[in-house]
């Protein structure tokens, strides 16, 4: 269900990027303010980009929200502080605890959780050698590295 969330978001998302970019290129005059002039195939056009642009919109999620480890031996009194610290550096704080031995967090800031969707929730979880971070890949990469460092 959470796919099928996201992959949603996403085709909205894209839809009103295009809705935009078509917007200022009629607003600036550069292409005429008839759909039938701007596409080859005219209005047919419009259900050829949706259907496009669903495409992308359902591949996204499954490349773009990853699960990483990062290796960090040692106790959970030593390694937790590490682990906090690094989130609040990149900007995170943590939420109401999730599942048994879980640890979720999301971005302070509004604008980062707008511009990612109310996807920026970054999910750790305690293992053998450290800890598994799931969330959106850029950002899991980052956390992973700093986690390393």
């Amino acid at each position: 269900m959470r796919y099928f969330i996201r992959s949603v978001k996403y085709f909205v998302q894209l839809m009103v990027i295009l809705t935009i970019v078509i917007a200022v290129l009629v607003l600036a005059k550069v292409v005429d303010s008839d759909i039938s002039k701007i596409f080859v195939n005219g209005y047919n056009s419009l259900w050829q980009i949706a259907l496009l642009m669903a495409a992308f919109a359902a591949i996204y999620p499954r490349f773009g929200y990853v699960r990483r480890q990062a290796v960090v031996p040692g106790p959970d009194e030593e390694t937790g502080p590490v682990l906090q610290r690094v989130m609040e550096t990149h900007g995170y704080v943590e939420e109401a605890p999730g599942k048994e031995g879980e640890r979720r967090f999301r971005k302070k800031s509004v604008g980062d959780r707008i511009t990612r969707l109310w996807e920026d929730r970054i999910t750790v979880n305690r293992v053998a050698l450290g800890y598994e971070l799931e969330g959106i890949g850029r950002d899991v990469v980052r956390l992973v590295n700093a986690l390393r460092g």
